[in-house]
C-alpha cells in the first residue's frame, strides 16, 4: 500500500505540491471512519426503507411513489459508500476580472473525485507496474517518466479504468486537458455505467472539454453536460460548468439557479466555493438593480444536541451497546439527519446538519422544526424495540437557535 501511496504522490506532487497535504489528512481521517461510517448508512437505509413500507400499507403513501423513494433511497446508500473526495486545484491560462467566479469553482472541481475513486477501483499491482522503469537523474522517476510508464502499461491492459482514471487527473493537473479529456473518456468506455462513480466522472469529462476549448462552451461541451446530467440531475460538476457559463453570460439569475441545485450535494470546501459564486452573483443583480432571488441552500440548518443518560437506567445499559441520534420532521418518521454512537460516549455533544441528510429531498433545512430523539438500541439496529431506552424533545428550531438542545434519554420502551 505504500508504494500506492507514493505512486501517487510521484504523479501529483510536481504538478500541486501546495495541496497534497490536506488530500493526504483527508484521506486518512476518511480511512479510519470509513466502516463506521458505511454501516451507519446501511442501518438507516433499512429504517427508513422499513418506515416507507409501512406508511405503503397503511395506504398513506402510493406505489408509484414508494417505487420512486426507494430507488432515490438506493440511490444515495450507493453514494454515500463512496469516500470523501479531496479537491484540487487546476490551472487557468487566462483569468480577466469577469472570470474571478470561474476561476475559485474550477480549481475546486477539476479532479473532485481523483482519490475516491481510485480508492474504490484501484489496484496497487498496476502503479507498482508502472513505476518499475529506470529513474530519472535525481534517483526519482520523472513526471514524464511516469506517464511514459502508465501509457505503456494501459496499452498492455486497457480495460483498466481506474488506470486510466489516475493518467486523466494526471494530464489535467500538468494542464494537459486535451490529453486529459482523452483519457476521461476512456474511463467510461470501460467504467461499468451501474458504478455510482459513472457520473461523476461523465462530469469530469465535461470540465476537462471546457478546458480544452479554452474555456468556451460550445455544443459537444453542453451535450456532455446534459448526459450527465439526465444521468444525475444533481452532479455538482455539470451545474457548476452551467452556473460559470451564465456567470460569464452576466445572466446572474440562471447562475444562482445552477449553483444552488449543485449545493444540494456539495458539502465541505466544495459548498463554501459554491455559496461564495452564489454570493457574487446576488451581488451583481442587487448592484444592477434587478430582483436578487432568495436560495434556502444558503441557509444550512445545524442543531447543537446534547445527549445524556439518566442516571437511574445505569444499569440497564452496556458501554458497547449502540446509541442513535435522530432529526425527524414533525409529522413523519422518515430522519433527515442521523448519527450512530455507543454507550460508552454518552454523556456527549454534536451537531445535527443538513450535510447528513440521506437524500437531496429530506433535509433539515426544509422543516421550520424538527423533533430530535435519542434511542439506545439493544439489538444494534435503528428500528425501535421493547426494551430500548429513548428520550425525545421537540419541536426544535431548525434556525436561529444558539443554545444546544438538552436531550435526555429517560423511557424504556414497551
Amino acid at each position: 500500500m505504500s508504494t500506492l501511496w507514493i505512486g501517487i504522490a510521484v504523479l501529483t506532487l510536481i504538478a500541486i505540491a501546495f495541496m497534497f497535504a490536506p488530500v493526504v489528512r483527508h484521506q486518512r481521517l476518511a480511512r479510519s471512519e470509513a466502516t463506521e461510517r458505511r454501516q451507519q448508512n446501511i442501518d438507516i437505509f433499512r429504517e427508513r426503507l422499513a418506515e416507507l413500507e409501512n406508511e405503503r400499507r397503511q395506504g398513506t403513501l402510493a406505489e408509484a411513489e414508494f417505487a420512486t423513494l426507494k430507488l432515490e433511497l438506493e440511490r444515495n446508500l450507493l453514494i454515500d459508500a463512496e469516500e470523501d473526495e479531496a479537491p484540487e486545484t487546476p490551472k487557468r491560462t487566462r483569468v480577466g476580472q469577469a472570470q474571478l467566479v470561474t476561476v475559485t469553482l474550477l480549481a475546486l472541481m477539476i479532479p473532485a473525485a481523483a482519490l475516491g475513486l481510485y480508492n474504490h477501483l484501484g489496484r496497487a499491482d498496476d502503479l507498482a507496474v508502472a513505476l518499475n522503469n529506470p529513474p530519472g537523474p535525481n534517483g526519482q522517476m520523472t513526471m514524464e517518466q511516469a506517464v511514459a510508464s502508465l501509457k505503456q502499461e494501459l496499452a498492455a491492459d486497457p480495460e483498466n479504468p481506474e488506470g486510466w482514471y489516475l493518467l486523466a487527473n494526471t494530464y489535467m493537473n500538468m494542464g494537459d486537458y486535451a490529453g486529459g479529456r482523452d483519457a476521461f473518456a476512456k474511463v467510461l468506455d470501460y467504467l461499468p455505467q451501474e458504478a455510482p462513480q459513472y457520473a461523476s466522472v461523465m462530469g469530469q469529462l465535461a470540465q476537462a472539454m471546457y478546458f480544452a476549448n479554452n474555456g468556451v462552451m460550445d455544443e459537444p461541451v453542453r451535450a456532455q453536460i446534459n448526459a450527465t446530467l439526465a444521468l444525475e440531475p444533481y452532479e455538482i460538476a455539470a451545474l457548476g460548468l452551467l452556473g460559470i457559463d451564465s456567470f460569464e453570460q452576466e445572466n446572474y439569475t440562471a447562475a444562482i439557479e445552477h449553483w444552488s441545485k449543485a449545493l444540494i450535494n456539495a458539502d465541505g470546501t466544495a459548498a463554501d466555493s459554491l455559496r461564495s459564486g452564489i454570493a457574487r452573483a446576488q451581488e451583481q443583480l442587487a448592484a444592477a438593480g434587478q430582483p436578487v432571488p432568495d436560495v434556502p441552500e444558503l441557509n444550512m440548518a445545524r442543531i447543537r444536541v446534547q445527549v445524556t443518560l439518566d442516571p437511574a437506567l445505569l444499569d440497564q445499559v452496556d458501554p458497547e451497546q449502540t446509541l442513535f441520534i435522530f432529526a425527524r420532521p414533525l409529522e413523519g418518521r422518515m430522519p433527515l439527519a442521523a448519527v450512530k454512537r455507543q454507550v460508552k460516549d454518552l454523556p456527549l455533544e454534536l451537531e445535527l446538519t443538513d450535510a447528513m441528510a440521506m437524500a437531496p429531498q429530506a433535509r433539515l433545512s426544509m422543516h421550520d422544526e424538527v423533533e430530535i430523539s435519542a434511542r439506545i438500541s439493544l439489538s444494534g439496529q435503528p428500528q425501535p424495540q421493547a426494551g430500548d431506552l429513548q428520550g425525545t424533545f421537540g419541536p426544535v428550531a431548525t434556525q436561529g437557535r444558539e443554545a444546544p438542545v438538552s436531550l435526555v434519554i429517560d423511557q424504556v420502551l414497551k
